[in-house]
Order: structure tokens, then sequence, then C-alpha cells
């Protein structure tokens, strides 16, 4: 163990901010400054690049963050990878973290960014010597093995500052960066498509509306329709959910006549789950796809326009039985993974009732004690991490089968990202941001 921890403090680390509070223009512009970073290194080609057998998954990297071809192939699925393997043997009691004391946590941390590293290095290797991202002739596969370790770190950095220095975690703003980016293209580009036709949904259906061949393009009409209205649906679909919550009323001990309430969301482990699972199955499709796995075989992995084919009448059996099949793998993965968060990030009912406790907080009529709180809690918290992973899993599950543009997982999570992030802001900022944005937020 010894020998572990000397490798986790020789590892590269963003030292923490002095200030126990940044402000809000601070955490803006660092926010900016990474996503600006991370949108130049996706423009860098790998040097020494032959053929990009990746190039043709589009599922996975939208939701790994990752643009294949470039320095940050990897995206975020080393870190995603090292996250799922630390909690599902933290979980299983295979190891076990003091999650409850401040250097237990630091060696989960630790030992989360060295299982990092190691899938950075793993995972760059695998793309180059099976043949995903293939070398030049005259060019040493380890150049490219080289390069996006380098990015790979890079991404885990960027991750770092973020959680430290700007607004939630860098693993988010990338995803939600990258599918915003995708679903702009996909709404409003004004760029053919092999057809002719717009590859902007929106620019399509006014396209199909009065082209003089109108009739002939029904079918475009139909599937640029079902995609913007699927994504429309999922978007408010997905805002509702997370306005949803129980709220706890509380009372302050040594205050008596004011109380709060304490708020749990219905999707109490809110959008990392979802991010564990779906990069997941992103994982699996990808390197199924390099080990030559037909696209037959990837069915029950893949998420089809639905309703496009109920519309026109091919919907069969068979489509419906991989579709069930695949809305199940989601919410049995989204809550597996909901509970394993929920007990590792501090969400679970001994560390909030600590927490209400240290801040004077106590049930109304029972005295001070954080066993009653917990007890209490546990009546709550526990039923919302199962229901809540069953429920968003199963909506990103359906929202991939309603060819939702930008992938209806990726809108899932952007969603939930951008409103996350909003709520925060408003708790945290509202008084020291710009008068204008304090309006535009409220």
């Amino acid at each position: 163990m010894a020998f572990i921890d000397t490798l986790i403090e020789n590892l590269p680390e963003i030292r923490p901010p002095t200030q126990k509070k940044l402000p809000f223009s601070s955490k803006l512009k660092w926010t900016g400054i990474i996503l600006g970073l991370y949108f130049l290194l996706g423009l860098i080609p790998l040097y020494g690049l032959g053929d990009n057998a990746l190039q043709q998954f589009e599922f996975p990297s939208t939701i790994l963050g990752a643009s294949f071809g470039s320095i940050i192939s990897l995206g975020i699925g080393p870190i995603v990878t090292a996250s799922i393997v630390l909690q599902l043997l933290n979980g299983s009691g295979l190891v076990n973290f003091d999650l409850e004391s401040e250097e237990g946590k630091r060696r989960f941390q630790g030992i989360q960014k060295l299982l990092s590293v190691f899938f950075i290095v793993l995972e760059g290797a695998i793309f180059v010597l099976m043949g995903g991202l293939a070398p030049q002739i005259g060019i040493s596969p380890w150049v490219l093995i080289a390069q996006l370790a380098f990015g790979g770190i890079a991404i885990m950095l960027m991750d770092e500052i973020v959680s430290k220095y700007g607004f939630g975690s860098g693993i988010s703003l990338f995803i939600a960066a990258g599918v915003s980016r995708g679903l702009f293209i996909g709404l409003f580009s004004p760029l053919t498509s092999d057809l002719g036709v717009p590859i902007g949904s929106l620019i399509a259906i006014i396209f199909s509306i009065f082209s003089p061949n109108a009739a002939g393009l029904q079918g475009v009409l139909l599937d640029s329709t079902t995609r913007v209205l699927s994504t429309v649906a999922i978007f408010f679909a997905v805002v509702y959910l997370q306005s949803m919550k129980v709220e706890i009323p509380l009372s302050f001990g040594r205050i008596k006549g004011h109380g709060v309430r304490w708020p749990l969301n219905f999707l109490y482990a809110n959008v990392i789950p979802i991010i564990l699972v779906s990069a997941l199955i992103a994982n699996i499709r990808l390197f199924a796809g390099m080990l030559g796995a037909n696209n037959t075989s990837l069915t029950w992995l893949s998420g089809q326009n639905v309703i496009k084919q109920i519309l026109i009448g091919a919907l069969t059996w068979s489509m419906v039985w991989h579709s069930l099949l695949y809305m199940l793998i989601y919410a049995v993965g989204a809550m597996i993974f909901s509970i394993f968060w929920v007990q590792t990030s501090g969400l679970d009912a001994s560390s909030q009732a600590t927490q209400m406790v240290n801040s004077g907080l106590q049930i109304p009529g029972f005295r001070r004690d954080k066993r009653v709180l917990e007890r209490l809690l546990k009546r709550y918290i526990t039923p919302l991490t199962v229901m809540g992973g069953i429920t968003i899993g199963l909506l990103a599950g359906f929202a991939n089968l309603t060819g939702a543009i930008g992938s209806g997982t990726g809108l899932l999570l952007t969603v939930m990202i951008i409103y996350k992030l909003y709520e925060d802001i408003a708790k945290e900022h509202m008084y020291d941001m710009n008068p204008a944005m304090r309006k535009f937020i409220s």
C-alpha cells in the first residue's frame, strides 16, 4: 500500500484554490478557458495517423466527449472507466475505503486518478494496436500512443481544473459541449447530404416543403419532423423530472420558529449514473466494432428511430424485443450505478445526516441526534436512488429509440447537465454576479 501511496503522491495534480469560495467571474473565466482549450485540442490531428477506422462511430464519440483522429481521441473514456471499476470494487467489498474520513476520500480519489492514467495508456494502446487508429507506413505505433496518452492526461487535468476552479465537472462540461455542437449542426446545418438534402433537420423540413420535388421528399420530411419533435419532447421531459423533489421540513434547534425545507431530488444521483452506463455501452460498441463484430450482432446495443418505424408501419416484433432489451439495459445499469454513486460520493443518508447536524438542523419535535435524521433520510434516499435511477435509465433508452438529434442519451445528458449547472449557479452565485447576468439567471 505504501508503494501505491507513493505513486499517488507523484501524480500530476491541480492545487485547490486558497479561497474558500471562488467568485462567479473567476469560475466563469476558468470554465471558458477550459472549454476553449477542449475545442482547440479536438482540432489538432494525430501526427502520423493513417487509417482512422473510429470515425464511423458517432454515438461513442458523442458520449465519450471524444474527437476520433484528434489528440483527444480517448475523450473522457479512461476517466469514466476508472470510476466504474473502482465503484464496482468498492461496492462489492473487494476493496474498502473509509469515505467518511478525509484521508479515505483522498486515497479513493488518488487511486481513481491512478487508474485513469492506467486506462489512458491501455485504451490508447488498444486503439492503435487493434487498428482503430492505424499509423502511417514508417511511423511507430508508439508515436500515436504517446500522443493519445498526452491528450488523455490533458483531459484528466482539465477535468480537475473545472472541478476545483470552474462550474460542475469537466466530464459533464465536455459531454455537454460536444452534444451542443452536434445539436446545433443537426438542426441548422445548410450543408447537403449525398441525396442533396440539407443535414440540418429544421432546414431539411423547410427544404422538403418548398422544394419542386416535395412529393418525392415525404420520407425526408417525416424523418426530420419526428427527430425535431422527439428532441423537443425529451427536453421538456427531462426538465420536468429534474424539477420533481421531496422536501423534508427541518428546524434550527437553537432558533425556535425558524426552519428550512431540505430538498431531495427525484433524480437523486443526477446525471452521473447515465454518464457511466452510457460510456460503458459506448465502449462496448466501440471495442466490439474494432474486433470486427457486424452490425447485426450489435443490434441490441443500437438505438433505432422506432417512432418513424411506427408511423410508416414498418415496426417488427424483432425491433420491439430489441427496443425493450435496450431500455432494460439502460434502466438496470442506471439503477446499479445510482446506488454505487450515492454510496461513494457522500450522498448517502449517513453523510447527509452529518451535514445537517453540523448545520444545526434537526427534525421538529425530536432531539438533535444524527441517528434520528439518518433513519428518516433512509426512508427517502434509498427509494429515490432506485426509482430515480430506473426512471432516468428508461428515459435515456427511450430517447435513443426516438432518433432525437444529437443522440437521445446525449441530449438527455446535456439538458440535465445544463439544468444542474443553472441550479448550482443560482444557489451559490446569485449575489456576486453581474447584474445583467443575475437578471438573466433569475
